[in-house]
């Protein structure tokens, strides 16, 4: 005996039917930018003054027109634009809703890229924060102007010390050395004597055997 077909559990999934008509998947970019436009359009008083004025016209026209050519009766109260401003504003808020989504997911983009910005902007101040921490650090332990000046200024003072303490020492020398020289004795002797001298001793040494 044949054994009976087995049908799927809950957990087989189920085929996909088969579609009758195909599938109308219209391109959500464009059909989503000619929605704002439209949306933008409602909202401007263009729209309005336009609106206004095909109501008034067809009003004036199916009033005071010609009978046979009016096309909406006034007695039964404009029914044909009753039911064109309903489907009018039936058409009217799917579009403005899908508008305002479009507009909701624009914003979280950009709320999400402020997000990353601010984030961002905080890393960078924590480093520049750190860096300067460093940086004031490693200035504590360079020599700043004030201090160079005020090391210059104690060496410059230790030398002018030492520079008076060595005057007095220098004037006892050069006195001692001006006395040496008083006490020799001067020769002034003119230059014929010397001439006489120098001829003496010439005759001395060619005397001599």
């Amino acid at each position: 005996m044949a054994e009976p077909k087995k049908t799927g559990g809950l957990d087989t999934p189920r085929e996909a039917r088969a579609r009758l008509l195909p599938r109308l998947t219209p391109n959500p970019d464009a059909f989503g930018k000619a929605t704002e436009k439209f949306a933008r359009f409602m909202g401007t008083p263009q729209f309005l003054v336009w609106m206004s004025v095909f109501c008034i016209v067809w009003l004036g026209w199916n009033t005071f027109g010609p009978e046979p050519l009016r096309f909406d009766s006034a007695a039964l109260g404009f029914t044909a634009l009753t039911l064109m401003l309903s489907l009018q504003a039936s058409y009217a808020a799917p579009l403005l809703l899908l508008a305002q989504n479009r507009q909701d997911d624009r914003d979280k983009v950009t709320l999400q890229q402020d997000r990353q910005r601010a984030e961002r902007n905080l890393s960078d101040t924590e480093y520049l924060t750190r860096e300067l921490a460093a940086l004031r650090i490693a200035l504590r332990e360079v020599a700043t102007r004030d201090f160079v000046r005020s090391e210059l200024r104690s060496v410059l003072e230790e030398l002018l010390e030492e520079d008076r303490e060595r005057r007095p020492a220098r004037k006892n020398r050069k006195k001692k050395a001006g006395d040496a020289t008083m006490s020799l004795p001067r020769v002034d002797a003119a230059p014929d004597e010397l001439q006489d001298l120098r001829n003496a001793s010439d005759q001395v040494a060619g005397s001599e055997p």
